[in-house]
């Protein structure tokens, strides 16, 4: 399986490479502070909510979960990780899933017997931690709530690709792709998020969330399967 082949698991596992995908002059931008400024509004308007942090909660949790998406999917089927820390990597913030994110290249990182801690490295401590500073900068937002986000960002990644994998008899890669998760849910950064518990067989790994992701604000809204607030306990 090649990279443009991710597309079979799900639109968030998507990646365009190459030329500019269609309709998309001007639109793509560098992962940066313009692009996160539009992207919290555009989700503000698309939520129907006046709060801002709202808006950049759901926003970030977005960008995280096609990020890790692709970077977990890259390495459980192709073997490799694109280098989404690259400075080339492009993001419609208008767009949404499979139609938001541009590599040109790719750069496509050398196999590498640690793919979690390639992730890690180029997703986690690289991209994300830019991103995480970023949408702080422009939308004052708790810190813990976002690495909140990316861990269920990555849970919800896992438990898509861990299904692809059993429906298309490749109980091997889902394995793989829980032995990637667990080790990422090691990493300082997630640590703290949740717990991840459950198998790569039968109804799949779950998780639960330590933040909330505030989605239960928005008009409609409500509380996430995976948040603390619905698992809080109950007083006597």
């Amino acid at each position: 399986m090649c990279l443009s082949e991710l597309a079979a698991v799900g639109p968030f596992f998507v990646l365009h490479t190459g030329g500019e995908p269609e309709g998309g002059p001007g639109r793509f931008l560098p992962l940066g502070e313009e692009a996160v400024r539009l992207r919290t509004r555009t989700v503000a308007e698309r939520l129907g909510t006046a709060e801002m942090r709202v808006a950049a909660s759901i926003a970030f949790q977005g960008i995280a979960g096609r990020l890790l998406s692709i970077a977990l999917g890259a390495a459980v089927l192709t073997g490799r990780v694109p280098d989404l820390s690259d400075d080339t990597l492009r993001w419609h913030p208008g767009g949404t899933a499979p139609d938001d994110l541009w590599l040109p290249g790719p750069a496509v990182l050398p196999a590498d017997a640690d793919p979690a801690g390639r992730i890690a490295a180029t997703v986690l401590h690289g991209r994300l931690t830019d991103l995480h500073h970023t949408f702080r900068t422009v939308t004052p937002v708790s810190p813990r709530l976002l690495w909140g986000n990316a861990g269920s960002s990555l849970a919800g990644s896992l438990r898509v690709l861990c299904a692809w994998c059993r429906a298309h008899g490749r109980p091997q890669d889902a394995q793989r792709a829980l032995d990637i998760a667990q080790a990422l849910f090691e990493d300082p950064l997630l640590r703290d998020t949740g717990t991840l518990s459950g198998t790569a067989t039968a109804d799949g790994p779950s998780f639960r969330r330590r933040s909330c992701c505030l989605y239960y604000r928005v008009p409609s809204g409500g509380l996430c399967g995976d948040c603390v607030l619905r698992h809080r306990p109950r007083s006597t």
